[in-house]
């Protein structure tokens, strides 16, 4: 038989399978002989309190041998000669709609602007160690999207826009560590996930779908208010009814196509602010109300949330044990973002800290229509990279100095990979932003008391948290509300903000074009 139960216990004993097991044999009277396996359900940390817990959700075999049933791909049919689907952008919104089109009978044509997942790396230290920024090959661009070298968080909010433990066993299916189906904040690793993007890629060519690279869609081909077609920068043209659209947050070229063509498209206020960076011990103090982080807890993520002003200050994309990436997309910008291993080994954790933007704030950008936003975006990182000293060498202050409105006479070492140089980093941010994050970083230390020290450094600007711009579409077909058979999917649409979102709004959007007449 076996038996579900729900535990509160401390983490030397939830963390360790012996002890755990004598737990459960004596608070359940259960002979330990009798108890044959633990399947974890549910894993999650409760820290709210100076006593940290763990809450788990362990199904007991009792006597009863546990057999083990793996996580297996659908049987993908072959589709070498089906309809063809174009997709554009090979991120999680892309390959997942790739996928649901394939298991649905349909060809894909994926179409990515970058490089594969192999390849993807040299141009990442070019960004690094030389400040050579490649268009289309970067942290935003190529195989994977910007999910695949930032972080691999898969934790969403977004539960009732799709199945979550359907993507998630997926992931599984495709080497995924099993535990990310009951972790409740689940994690890949930058490390990881590019064997599992090349897999998911792999299993699109055996079935008959293709995925091209260095392909980036510079127009659509139409015909009046239908979808014809793309053509890429080198001239190809790839043909299809049926166009998903899934090019990422980035994809600024693709949101001034549309504005020129005079293709519906809206301004959508996003956030920005700036990068922080704390010795993971501090953090870990903090969180766990301890000196040192016990060996049965993992490195502490943290999330703040404040109202300033009437305005949201909050974390974003937390990076415990992590590091701070370049994550520009052309030359003449510095922009950055976090990401962390599998096993978040590093002695820094990285967040970004951000404020709301509302319509108001693009006021000042307004003759660029609902491009407002993103040209709002751009003045930020062009301002850091002159800060910077145009290169990719970010704009940096020691936290209790920004706070201060100082500029630091020094900088410690950071994870960030180009180096940084201490700025006056009003002169980056628009002064409500810069003003909205000091007093930001202030109510952060009331809740998180030694948060606000000066062996933190704040490095600027975190500007890509989202799309700054939505593309309308049919709440019911999911096409574009005028032009009919494109599909604007994911986070660079305006319909998904992470891993998981994106890769559900993938197959929604598959499952719409594979029934759309």
């Amino acid at each position: 038989m076996t038996q579900e139960l729900e535990l509160r216990l401390l983490p030397e004993i939830a963390e360790q399978a012996d002890q755990l097991t004598q737990y459960i044999s004596k608070s359940k009277k259960i002979p330990p002989s009798d108890i044959k396996h633990l399947e974890i359900l549910n894993h999650s940390i409760d820290a709210r309190q100076k006593t940290v817990f763990v809450n788990l959700k362990v199904r007991v075999y009792i006597n009863e041998e546990f057999v083990e049933k793996p996580i297996l791909l659908p049987d993908y049919p072959d589709v070498r000669n089906s309809k063809e689907v174009i997709i554009v952008g090979a991120g999680p919104a892309g390959l997942f709609s790739a996928l649901q089109l394939v298991e649905s009978g349909y060809k894909p044509i994926v179409l990515e602007r970058g490089k594969d997942v192999s390849e993807r790396p040299k141009d990442l230290q070019n960004i690094n160690a030389h400040h050579i920024v490649d268009e289309d090959s970067n942290y935003c661009f190529g195989e994977g999207g910007a999910g695949t070298y930032s972080d691999g968080k898969l934790y969403t909010r977004s539960k009732k826009r799709g199945n979550v433990r359907r993507i998630l066993e997926l992931l599984v299916a495709f080497g995924a560590n099993p535990n990310i189906l009951a972790e409740a904040h689940p994690h890949i690793g930058t490390n990881k996930l590019p064997k599992i993007v090349k897999k998911i890629r792999e299993t699109i060519i055996e079935r008959g779908g293709e995925v091209h690279f260095n392909k980036r869609v510079t127009d659509l081909l139409l015909e009046g208010n239908s979808i014809k077609g793309v053509v890429t920068k080198n001239g190809d043209r790839f043909l299809s009814d049926r166009v998903i659209l899934a090019t990422g947050h980035s994809a600024r070229d693709i949101f001034e196509l549309f504005y020129a063509k005079g293709i519906d498209i809206n301004l959508k206020p996003l956030a920005v602010g700036v990068r922080v960076e704390h010795k993971q011990s501090l953090i870990d103090s903090i969180q766990y109300s301890c000196d040192v982080r016990g060996p049965f807890l993992p490195p502490s993520p943290y999330s703040v949330v404040k109202q300033i002003g009437g305005r949201g200050v909050y974390s974003f994309c937390m990076c415990p044990g992590g590091v701070i990436a370049a994550c520009a997309t052309k030359p003449g910008e510095i922009v950055t973002n976090g990401w962390s291993s599998s096993k978040r080994a590093r002695p820094t954790a990285n967040s970004g800290i951000v404020a709301e933007l509302k319509q108001e704030d693009f006021i000042p950008f307004k003759k660029f229509g609902p491009l407002a936003a993103m040209e709002f975006q751009k003045e930020i990182e062009q301002k850091a990279w002159v800060a910077g000293g145009k290169t990719q060498v970010a704009p940096a202050a020691r936290l209790v100095d920004f706070v201060e409105g100082k500029i630091s006479s020094d900088l410690p070492k950071t994870s960030y990979p180009p180096g940084i140089i201490p700025a006056d980093l009003s002169s980056v941010l628009p002064k409500f932003v810069f003003q909205a994050l000091q007093n930001g970083f202030k109510e952060f230390n009331k809740s998180m008391k030694g948060y606000l020290t000066n062996e933190a450094v704040v490095h600027a600007p975190e500007t890509r948290t989202s799309s700054p711009v939505s593309i309308p579409r049919d709440p019911e077909t999911l096409e574009h509300i005028r032009i009919k058979g494109l599909y604007p999917c994911g986070e660079g649409a305006g319909y998904a903000g992470g891993i998981i979102s994106a890769a559900m709004d993938g197959i929604r959007c598959a499952q719409m074009a594979v029934i759309a007449k």
